[in-house]
């Protein structure tokens, strides 16, 4: 299997944490992103969206996606179990991971491509709108202070076992606080201390 990578991007570092936390061995293919080489024709037929990371299998099958590579391997190497073990559980996490999902990353992603980096780093490529940025920081820092209530409660974020929605969280908001300049504030101890639960994890640096 081959793993289509890029190291600053939260969406493949999603993969590597899973692989890290399975002990699973992956060939690696880094993909630059900055010169569009996720858009050439090429790639392309490997992902018809254009975005990494993508799985390609022994056959050339190709999966894309994070989460789906994700569950594609947790089929593969069930234990230890990071989308739960019971069906209760399952969609507890599956809850979780999906308000992430369309409301952390969502807000996120919008920032970004309404910020600074993306201005300098690839100038035209996005018409870029204040507004939606405003908007957008809004949403992640009220995100942020939802999570700290949330975490008030438990150890992470759908219990007290380390999970995929763990691994989703702390990849965003850390791209969060390194390419967009959304660091969760200080008082919010609960979520501070997960953070620092889940950074001090090994995977967490794969």
């Amino acid at each position: 299997m081959k793993l289509y990578d890029y190291p600053s991007a939260p969406n493949p570092r999603r993969v590597r944490v899973y692989l890290a936390e399975k002990g699973i061995e992956v060939e690696k293919v880094n993909v630059d992103i900055l010169t569009g080489e996720h858009k050439t024709p090429e790639f392309l037929k490997k992902n018809i969206n254009g975005q990494i990371p993508v799985l390609e299998l022994d056959d050339g099958t190709c999966i894309a996606e994070s989460v789906s590579i994700c569950r594609y391997l947790e089929a593969l190497h069930p234990q230890p179990p990071l989308f739960g073990a019971t069906p209760l559980e399952i969609a507890h996490i599956d809850m979780h991971l999906r308000r992430i999902e369309l409301q952390l990353f969502r807000a996120i992603g919008t920032s970004w491509v309404n910020g600074p980096v993306v201005a300098k780093a690839a100038p035209g490529r996005f018409k870029q709108i204040p507004e939606a940025k405003e908007q957008s920081d809004a949403a992640t820092h009220a995100y942020y202070r939802r999570m700290d209530k949330e975490l008030a409660q438990r150890s992470m974020l759908a219990g007290d076992s380390y999970t995929a929605a763990d691994i989703s969280a702390m990849c965003m908001i850390d791209f969060a606080e390194q390419m967009v300049g959304l660091a969760p504030a200080a008082e919010l101890t609960h979520l501070q201390r997960w953070r620092q639960e889940v950074g001090a994890r090994p995977s967490a640096q794969a």
